[in-house]
C-alpha cells in the first residue's frame, strides 16, 4: 500500500496532495468547481486502486470572504455604502468559509461514493508530541476504512503572527517534527512527513517550476529540481493572487520534505488528470528528490559519453572467453526470472497507462508480458530462450576460411613456408537499435547483443517505458563490473536520437524498428549506416494441391495463436480451383470458429459475402485477416510481392542488400576480419617469388 499526500493536498499510498488556494478558486475569488469536482474523482479513482490519500485543502479564507461581503451588503444601510467599507476580518472568513467548503466535498465525494471526514490543525498544536501523536492514529484509522481525511489549517483561530516568521524553523520542522508550519503547503509537507508518505503533490496553477516567469516564452519548465544547479538561479514572480504562499512556499516546502526523504511533484491542478499522470509515471511537472543531486551526473552525460562507453565495455565482452559470455546470459535470464513480481507490476503499469491512454488493443498486446504461446509466463519463456541462447556455438572468433599463402621462390626452386590467412567472424561494435513498444524485444536484442560481442544502446517507445527501466536494470546488473554495466545503454529521451545519429566515428549500425516514416527519417538523418526494414503484411497460400486438413491447421495457426506478433499472418491466398472444391469456405469456417473477422479481396469479397478492406496492404494485428483467391502459385507471388514483406521475430527485417539482408540474428550483428600467421616472411618487392594460394578451410 503506498501513500499520497496532495495538497490542495491529496496524499496517497500514503500520498499526499496539497490544491492551493489558485486552484480551487477562480479569477474572482469564487471556487472553481469543474476543477474541484476533477480533483475529487481523481481521489476516488487511487482510492478505487488502494492508495491511501489525504488531501491538505486551501480556499476556506477565500469562500468566507465571498460569503460575508454578500452578507455586510445586505446588512448596510445606505450611509453605511456612502463610507470607505473595510473587508471582513480574516478569521471570520475562515471560519465562516471552513463550513462552506467541507459541505462541498462532502457533496461532491458523496456523489462518487467516497466518504471522507474533516481535520481542522493550528501551527501550535504541532508542538504538542501527544497531538501529533493522536493525529497520525486518527488519519490511519481513518485510511484503514477507505475514508479520504481532507485537512486544513484552522485560520479561525491560529496564533500566527506573520506568514512567514517561523521560516527559520522548517529544517527542524520537517525532519523531526518539532517545529511549526507556515501555510498549507509546509502543513503538507509536515503531515508527508509525520505519516511516512510515499509521494507529496503539490498542486498549483502552472505546470510546474520554471526557469523564469511562466509567461516568459523563453521560460522552461525544470524537470528535476537540482539544489546547487536552480538555487539562485530561479526567478520568482508574485506570491499567490489569493493564498499566502505562492510558488515561492510551494519550493520551501518541496526542497525540505525532499531533503527529509518524501519525494514531491509540484504540477498543475488545472489538468484534470495531473495527479493520475503523477502515478502513472508520466513526465509531468517538477520533481523534487534527496538524490536528484546524484542524478546530474547522469542528465549530464552526453549522447558521445554514452556510445564510448558502450563501446568500451564492449571491448572488455569481446576479450572474455566463450564460457564466460555464456555465463552472462545465463545470470541474466535467472536474474528475470528472480525480478519476475516487479517486472510485472511496472509491465502492468504501462498497460494500464496505454488502456486509459485509449490506444489500440493491438498496441497494448504487444505491450503485456502475459504468458506466450506455450502458456508459459511471458518471463519464463525470455529467460529459456536466453539459455537456449547461450548453449550455441559461439559466433564470434569463428574462423570463415583459412587460405595458405605458399611463397615459390624461382630462383632456389625451393617452396618456401606458408603465410595463413583467416578470416574470422567479428563484433561490429556499437549498435543503436530503436523499437516499437514492445518490452520483451529489450531483452531479445539485449542478449543477441552480448552473445554477438557488441556493445548497445537501446530507445523503446514511450508507451513500454516502466517496462523498459526495470527490464535494462535487471539486465545490466547481471552484467559484472569487469565488463561494465554501461555495456547497455537506455536513451530515455526521443531528443538525444539526433545526437547519437552524428556519431558515426562511434556508432556502427542503427537499426530502427518502427514503421516506414521512423526507417525514411532515421536514414535521412545519419551517416551511420542503417538496417532498415520497411513495414508489410505476412501471407500464407494455399494451392489446389494442398491436403485440406494441415492447410487448416496452418492457416489457423498462423492467424490465431499470435494475432499481435508482426510475422502473424494477415492475408490469406486461396487457388481458384478451392472455391469450386469447397476448400475455401472450410478456410474461412476454421477462422471463424475461431473468432477471426474475414475482410475480402475483389473476388473473394464477392465469393464469400464478406467487406472489403481499406487497403490490401494491412497489418491488423489482431482476429482479423484479409482473403483473397488467385489463379495460381505464381500470381500468389506476383500479389506478395506487390502487397507484403515477409517479417518475423528477429532484431530486424533488412530489406537493404548490405551488410545483412532478411531476419537478422546473431550473424546478421557480426563482421569479420583477417588474421595473418607467418614466420618472418618479407616482400622484398616480389623480387623472384610467385605466389600460390591453398584453401585450408576443409582441409
Amino acid at each position: 500500500m503506498e501513500r499520497l499526500v496532495v495538497r490542495e493536498k491529496i496524499e496517497e499510498e500514503v500520498s499526499q496532495e496539497a490544491v492551493g488556494t489558485a486552484v480551487v478558486t477562480r479569477g474572482d475569488g469564487r471556487l472553481a468547481l469543474g476543477r474541484l469536482g476533477a480533483l475529487c474523482e481523481q481521489i476516488k479513482e487511487l482510492n478505487y486502486q488502494h492508495y491511501e490519500v489525504i488531501v491538505v485543502t486551501s480556499g476556506a479564507v477565500g469562500l468566507g470572504r465571498q460569503r460575508l461581503k454578500y452578507r455586510q451588503l445586505v446588512n448596510s444601510s445606505f450611509a453605511d455604502l456612502q463610507k470607505p467599507q473595510d473587508g471582513p476580518d480574516g478569521k471570520a472568513c475562515a471560519a465562516v468559509g471552513q463550513n462552506c467548503i467541507m459541505a462541498l466535498y462532502d457533496t461532491l465525494f458523496s456523489q462518487l461514493d467516497v466518504t471522507s471526514a474533516q481535520l481542522l490543525v493550528t501551527d501550535s498544536d504541532f508542538r504538542d508530541k501527544e497531538f501529533r501523536k493522536q493525529l497520525k492514529h486518527t488519519i490511519e484509522s481513518l485510511m484503514s476504512l477507505r475514508v479520504v481525511p481532507i485537512i486544513n489549517e484552522n485560520d479561525a483561530v491560529s496564533t500566527r503572527r506573520a506568514p512567514y516568521e517561523a521560516c527559520h524553523f522548517v529544517l527542524v520542522l520537517l525532519l523531526d517534527s518539532s517545529g511549526i508550519f507556515w501555510d498549507n503547503d509546509s502543513l503538507a509537507a509536515l503531515l508527508a512527513l509525520e505519516l511516512n508518505a510515499d509521494l507529496l503533490v503539490l498542486l498549483s496553477d502552472v505546470e510546474g517550476l520554471y526557469s523564469g516567469p511562466p509567461s516568459d516564452p523563453e521560460s522552461k519548465l525544470i524537470r528535476t529540481y537540482i539544489e546547487r544547479v536552480h538555487l539562485g538561479g530561479i526567478t520568482f514572480g508574485d506570491k499567490s493572487r489569493l493564498g499566502r504562499g505562492g510558488m515561492t512556499a510551494k519550493v520551501k516546502a518541496a526542497v525540505m520534505a525532499a531533503k527529509a526523504g518524501v519525494p514531491v511533484i509540484i504540477t498543475s491542478g488545472f489538468d484534470p488528470e495531473s495527479i493520475l499522470k503523477v502515478l502513472q509515471g508520466d513526465d509531468v511537472g517538477t520533481l523534487f528528490h534527496r538524490d536528484a543531486h546524484l542524478w546530474v551526473k547522469t542528465k549530464e552525460t552526453g549522447a558521445r559519453d554514452m556510445a564510448v562507453a558502450a563501446r568500451e565495455c564492449s571491448r572488455r565482452l569481446q576479450a572474455l572467453s566463450s564460457e564466460d559470455r555464456k555465463k552472462i546470459l545465463l545470470d541474466i535470464a535467472n536474474a528475470l526470472e528472480a525480478n519476475e513480481k516487479v517486472i510485472k507490476v511496472e509491465n502492468e503499469a504501462d498497460v494500464a497507462a496505454a488502456e486509459q491512454a485509449g490506444m489500440e488493443k493491438s498496441l497494448i498486446a504487444r505491450l503485456a508480458l502475459k504468458p506466450g504461446k506455450a502458456r508459459q509466463c511471458r518471463i519464463t519463456s525470455l529467460s529459456k530462450s536466453l539459455r537456449v541462447l547461450a548453449s550455441m556455438e559461439d559466433p564470434v572468433g569463428h574462423v570463415l576460411k583459412t587460405t595458405e599463402v605458399l611463397l615459390n621462390t624461382v630462383l632456389w626452386f625451393q617452396l618456401a613456408d606458408g603465410l595463413v590467412l583467416e578470416k574470422t567472424s567479428s563484433p561490429l561494435g556499437v549498435l543503436l537499435i530503436v523499437f516499437e513498444a514492445r518490452p520483451d524485444a529489450l531483452v531479445q536484442i539485449a542478449s543477441l547483443a552480448i552473445r554477438s560481442g557488441n556493445g548497445l544502446l537501446l530507445k523503446g517507445g514511450k508507451e513500454a517505458r516502466r517496462s523498459n527501466a526495470i527490464l535494462h536494470k535487471v539486465i545490466t546488473d547481471a552484467i559484472p563490473d569487469h565488463v561494465g554495466r554501461r555495456l547497455i545503454g537506455l536513451v530515455t529521451s526521443r531528443d538525444e536520437i539526433p545526437d547519437l545519429l552524428k556519431l558515426d566515428d562511434v556508432i556502427d549500425l542503427v537499426i530502427p524498428r518502427g514503421s516506414n516514416k521512423l526507417v525514411s527519417t532515421i536514414k535521412a538523418s545519419t551517416k551511420i549506416p542503417v538496417l532498415g526494414h520497411a513495414d508489410g503484411v505476412c501471407h500464407v497460400y494455399v494451392d489446389k494441391s494442398a491436403n485440406m486438413q494441415t492447410a487448416k491447421r496452418i492457416v489457423v495457426d498462423a492467424k490465431v495463436d499470435y494475432p499481435a506478433a508482426c510475422n502473424a499472418m494477415e492475408t490469406l491466398l486461396v487457388h481458384k480451383d478451392l472455391v469450386s472444391s469447397g476448400g475455401l469456405n472450410e478456410l474461412a469456417l476454421e477462422l471463424r470458429n475461431e473468432g477471426v473477422v474475414l475482410h475480402g479481396g475483389p473476388r473473394a469479397s464477392e465469393e464469400l459475402s464478406i467487406p472489403e478492406p481499406a487497403s490490401l496492404h494491412h497489418e491488423y494485428s489482431s482476429l482479423a485477416c484479409t482473403v483473397e483467391i488467385v489463379d495460381d502459385v505464381h500470381a500468389a507471388i506476383d500479389y506478395m510481392d506487390t502487397e507484403g514483406k515477409i517479417l518475423i521475430d528477429f532484431v530486424g527485417i533488412s530489406t537493404s542488400r548490405i551488410h545483412a539482408r532478411g531476419p537478422v540474428g546473431v550473424e546478421g550483428l557480426l563482421t569479420t576480419r583477417w588474421l595473418l600467421r607467418g614466420s618472418g616472411q618479407i616482400v622484398d618487392g616480389d623480387k623472384g617469388v610467385t605466389y600460390t594460394h591453398k584453401d585450408l578451410t576443409t582441409v
